[in-house]
């Protein structure tokens, strides 16, 4: 019988504050420990953005402890999968990861009125990434 292994995602956008954070949210909350969640950018902000984090708190999911990470080579070596969020934003490129590019708007300086539908997509996707990871 062969242990199961816990897949690891890592979700990339360049300031690491908003919709790459929303989504490594909504991605704990969702699967738990059934899957290894990380976050980065390539030029991380000094703080979260506070709309997303609004955003993020009226669905009950607290990210304020999360905060803005380095994307290294190592995070993304260590990740079976890939996601950038449409940032332009580039990863290195490994043999056998997944990668996919979810295009959603940026939430920075929006008001949280245009970010509730961002999080929902983000969460819709990370949804559909759930089933197929823990299926």
């Amino acid at each position: 019988m062969q242990a199961s292994v816990t897949p690891s995602v890592l979700f990339v956008c360049v300031h690491n504050a908003g919709r790459s954070q929303m989504a490594a949210g909504f991605l704990r909350a969702l699967a738990g420990d059934r899957v290894q969640v990380f976050s980065a950018g390539s030029e991380p902000a000094d703080r979260l953005n506070p709309v997303a984090v609004a955003a993020m708190a009226e669905v009950g999911i607290d990210i304020t402890a999360n905060e803005p990470r380095i994307l290294t080579t190592d995070a993304v070596k260590a990740a079976d999968v890939v996601i950038t969020m449409g940032c332009g934003d580039t990863c290195p490129i490994f043999p056998g990861k997944r990668y996919e590019d979810w295009d959603l708007t940026d939430p920075a300086g929006l008001p949280i009125d245009e970010v509730r539908p961002i999080r929902d997509e983000i969460r819709a996707r990370v949804e559909a990434l759930v089933t197929e990871l823990t299926s």
